[in-house]
């Protein structure tokens, strides 16, 4: 890797090359939640398999997977804000998606949970190299959206992982799903490496591409920003109900609406042995086009309209995804209390829309209030918030909350868990709210009133 100080700054990118390099962080981004959420799909498969509580698969896809995946992700954005980051992209992707293959070799949860472990460690090494180089490509005034085309490669992975996985999962197995999830992301990595430019740092800024500062220093001055508290808890909390809510709708659908599921596949023509197969194909479909097809509009909305709106008050930056969040609640809840999976569909389709548009704008926010030498840390610190307590917590909370809601409305438990996750929002909407007010103050501090 070869260090891009000052002194051996890369050339300028042409336009072209700009947007070739996004789309193929884009792809990258997708194929980090194929492999991060191929688990999900997979969950009712493998509960059934190795016989494991809904507090175990949200331990699985929450805090053993979120626990490396932040903590590496320190160590690792901070190399990238010294040295070549489209290498360590490339690196990290062969690592996560190597681990993803090993996972299908898993012959108990043990084995199954050290294995996601170490796709949480190379999937640290993806994001914060990405939204840095993507800063230094694009003009803070086209950023939000930018990071938005990036951001909505999450829910395209989405898309793909739920529709391909389903129907593999059945076809194949859990274990030789995660096989052929697994090892195309290998050949991605090739593809990167090859043929992605590392851009100039700090082109489009006042301060420059200065030398990277310490990691103290850096963690200092995002902590003393007023707005970046609120805003880093408030994006958690976004996380905390997206993970928590999406990581056990598989498993809800599957419970409560697997007969008509079942009907409704048999009426678009899938075929199966049973009705679990058609249903469980069904299932995977229907989340990968609603919670990633919603979750693409959502998040290039927040992007576009954030960047629209928010040129003459940037305080819309935040109080936009905070005021949408809110607005989602009510749907969610009737989502998870209707009879009717056709409407079950079309609510979440909804609350996935509303819940989407808070990532582009609060990183295109973080990396506005900092300099292009802290902007891979800074994505850091904040996904190190955003993820240890929503991917982290939020999928195990709902775990946990269902089983202990079975002990009192037993077969029920699982709505319940679900609404009261969704209710979180409300949390959410008020620290956006009071992030947008600090943020007139930190923009006036970093950029001279500007």
């Amino acid at each position: 890797m070869s260090d891009t100080t000052a002194s051996s700054q890369p050339k300028m990118l042409s336009s072209r090359m700009k947007y070739y390099t996004l789309a193929i962080l884009t792809i990258v981004y997708a194929f980090n939640f194929i492999d991060r959420q191929i688990l999900v799909i997979l969950q009712p498969l493998i509960k059934a398999d190795l016989d494991l509580s809904d507090t175990q698969l949200g331990l699985l896809s929450g805090i053993a997977f979120a626990a490396f995946y932040t903590f590496m992700g320190i160590p690792i954005a901070r190399l990238a804000d010294k040295k070549n980051r489209r290498n360590i992209i490339a690196i990290s992707l062969t690592i996560w998606s190597g681990m993803t293959a090993i996972s299908g070799l898993a012959q108990n949860y043990m084995q199954l949970l050290l294995a996601r472990l170490g796709v949480g460690i190379g999937e640290a090494g993806g994001s914060p190299p990405a939204h840095s180089m993507i800063s230094d490509m694009f003009s803070p005034k086209k950023r939000a959206t930018a990071l938005a085309i990036y951001s909505a490669g999450l829910y395209l992975g989405v898309v793909i992982g739920y529709s391909f996985g389903g129907v593999l999962g059945v076809t194949y197995g859990w274990r030789t799903t995660f096989m052929i999830v697994g090892l195309p992301g290998i050949l991605l990595a090739l593809i990167l490496w090859i043929t992605v430019k590392e851009p100039p740092r700090g082109q489009y800024d006042k301060i420059g591409a200065e030398a990277p500062p310490s990691f103290i220093n850096t963690l200092r001055f995002v902590l003393k920003l007023k707005a970046f508290p609120y805003l880093a808890v408030g994006s958690a909390l976004s996380a905390f109900v997206s993970y928590g809510v999406s990581n056990f709708m598989p498993s809800f659908l599957f419970r409560y609406h697997l007969s008509d599921l079942a009907a409704m596949g048999s009426s678009l023509g899938f075929s199966g042995s049973s009705e679990y197969e058609i249903a469980y194909s069904m299932i995977g479909i229907t989340l990968g086009l609603v919670g990633g097809g919603a979750g693409i509009i959502g998040t290039f909305l927040g992007g576009y309209l954030t960047d629209k709106i928010g040129q003459n008050d940037a305080r819309w930056y935040m109080w936009l995804p905070g005021l949408t969040a809110v607005c989602a609640i009510p749907f969610a809840i009737y989502a998870f209390h209707t009879s009717s999976v056709e409407l079950v569909l079309i609510l979440i389709f909804i609350v996935n829309v509303l819940g989407t548009l808070y990532l582009p704008p609060a990183i295109a926010v973080t990396h506005r209030l900092v300099t292009p030498r802290m902007r891979a840390l800074s994505s850091a610190i904040l996904f190190f918030i955003l993820n240890l307590i929503g991917l982290g917590l939020g999928p195990l909370f709902i775990g946990m909350l269902s089983d202990f809601l079975t002990k009192i409305n037993g077969y029920e438990s699982l709505h319940w868990a679900m609404t009261i996750g969704a209710c979180i929002a409300l949390i959410k909407g008020l620290l956006f709210w009071i992030a947008g007010r600090n943020l007139k103050h930190d923009l006036q501090r970093i950029e001279g009133g500007t």
